[in-house]
């Protein structure tokens, strides 16, 4: 059987946010590259990947997370180490959480006004001065408030910002999909007091205070879910259109005597801010444009107190943008809750890959060092809405496994399945650990199946827009229509997988 070409795909919008700047950086990511046949071109609207790169210098096959724990990808607490009150508990830290992304859909009647500052779960209010790094200051907003009121942390955005994995610098703007890489591969977050804010200078070699296991995307425009999860998790960090460009400029679209905003056209959004409550009631007329009704959000900025209310403002319901994107924070935990990570996609979702139809399979080996450990749990994107997953795993492969003949990929167990109702990233603990030998060759292998999508696999790879610079010796990768025909993602697709495996070490005697 001779395989389908696989098409690669560049999907939807790269909004690159640059705090109320009018950015040449905004890139339409809408073509789609084919290896040598042409597949059909998806219309899913399905969610863009990151802009970054990659310079880890890591051994092929063997990808830790890139000055958070070196080759081996080993993660510990930071040096200053965790905060007083770091209880593990389910869905937030500790040890075996519970996926939570069924925790928090209640069906409980949501209430017409909720505000998150009455109720401890709004972090310190900051101000990102002249850069362009609201995402990062959204990012982490949003992850700190995740973590209120039982335990309080202020990170760095200066880490984030000044990866070396990145080619954006602070003064042109990001995106939320690198602030998604950067905290997935374990890169960070760190803490403030270890690399302060605006000083131009991140040390290297810091560790994360904290592993982020699981972001969701919700689905957009959805109003009552966004409330549920603010509810849940305290803020969920979006996106909106803005020609403010700091707490002292004006707007035709910004009343700064009820400290509420409305743009309500079709803008490409240039600025991250943090959802953390909400008024059904909120008078349509206290906005400067007109809206078709009462109601508005309320969102964290980042300009300081000196903006809106103390460093809030308004959102209405009809803003052309806010509601659009939408991350949640939903499974962050302790920095010892595995022993190491096992990655190549140090940039992570930056396209998509299939074979034209809603089901795909995809596998990354890796390398175990000198001793024994046991497989824990394996990471990946869901791309789209309504995704099932079959995970599988593995054992003592060769060097060569995908190669003609051989059927070494074949020979795998199931681990785990289930469904994921929206998209994001997903660390899936398996029920029952799996013994890996010491110095020897697994592999994790996901079977994906995304409604209506025709590249269910997340990817990183070389777009060519110059803000990406994709290393693509630190990964062995394989992709599949079927889980029998097989070839690389690397040499033929030129592209790294976004699959991570999550073990610890055997200390069995």
């Amino acid at each position: 059987m001779s395989l389908l070409a696989a098409g690669i795909m560049m999907t939807g919008t790269l909004n690159v946010s640059g705090c109320g700047r009018e950015l040449p950086g905004a890139l339409k990511r809408e073509e789609t590259v084919t290896s040598t046949e042409a597949v059909e071109e998806s219309e899913s609207g399905e969610l863009p990947g990151a802009a970054g790169a990659s310079e880890s210098g890591e051994l092929p096959g063997v990808a830790g997370a890139s000055e958070s724990g070196g080759q081996s990808g080993t993660a510990g607490a930071s040096e200053s180490g965790e905060l007083p009150g770091d209880a593990e508990t389910a869905g937030s830290s500790g040890k075996a959480p519970v996926s939570s992304h069924t925790r928090w859909k209640s069906k409980e009647p949501l209430p017409e006004r909720y505000d998150a500052r009455e109720h401890g779960r709004t972090a310190q209010v900051q101000d990102q001065g002249d850069l362009g790094t609201c995402w990062a200051f959204a990012s982490l907003l949003a992850l700190e408030s995740s973590l209120l009121p039982e335990q309080a942390y202020d990170f760095s955005e200066d880490h984030m910002s000044n990866d070396p994995n990145f080619a954006l610098s602070q003064e042109v703007g990001g995106d939320y999909t690198m602030s998604m890489a950067y905290l997935l591969s374990w890169r960070g977050p760190v803490l403030e007091t270890q690399d302060p804010y605006g000083d131009g200078v991140s040390p290297q070699g810091l560790l994360p205070a904290r592993h982020v296991q699981e972001i969701q995307i919700l689905p957009e425009r959805d109003q009552e879910t966004i409330k549920r999860a603010v509810l849940a998790y305290g803020g969920v960090q979006s996106s909106l259109y803005t020609n403010l460009k700091n707490a002292t400029t004006q707007s035709e679209y910004y009343n700064s005597k009820t400290g509420a905003y409305c743009c309500p056209g079709d803008r490409i959004p240039n600025h991250d801010v943090v959802i953390v409550g909400w008024d059904d009631h909120f008078p349509k007329e206290n906005f400067l444009t007109e809206v078709e009704g009462d109601g508005a959000f309320l969102c964290q900025n980042s300009w300081g107190p000196q903006f809106g209310e103390e460093g809030f403002f308004y959102v209405s319901y009809y803003d052309g943008n806010l509601g659009k994107t939408n991350l949640c924070y939903t499974s962050v935990e302790v920095a010892d809750n595995y022993d190491r990570i096992y990655q190549s996609d140090l940039c992570g979702w930056i396209g998509q890959l299939g074979y034209g139809a809603e089901t795909a399979w995809a596998a990354n080996v890796y390398e175990t060092g000198s001793q024994a450990e046991q497989l824990r749990a394996v990471g990946f994107y869901a791309t789209g809405r309504d995704t099932d997953y079959e995970i599988y795993v593995v054992t003592d492969l060769s060097e060569h496994p995908a190669q003609s003949g051989s059927h070494e990929l074949e020979a795998y167990k199931m681990a785990a399945g289930g469904h994921l109702d929206y998209s994001g990233y997903y660390t899936i603990r398996l029920p029952q650990a799996q013994a890996l030998s010491p110095d020897s060759r697994f592999g994790i292998m996901v079977r994906l199946t995304t409604r209506d999508a025709v590249h269910p696999i997340a990817i990183e790879y070389d777009t060519g827009d110059g803000k990406c610079r994709i290393d693509l010796s630190d990964g062995e990768g394989y992709i599949s229509p079927d889980g029998k025909n097989w070839e690389s993602a690397e040499n033929v697709q030129k592209c790294n997988l976004c699959l991570k495996a999550y073990t610890d070490l055997d200390e069995t005697p």
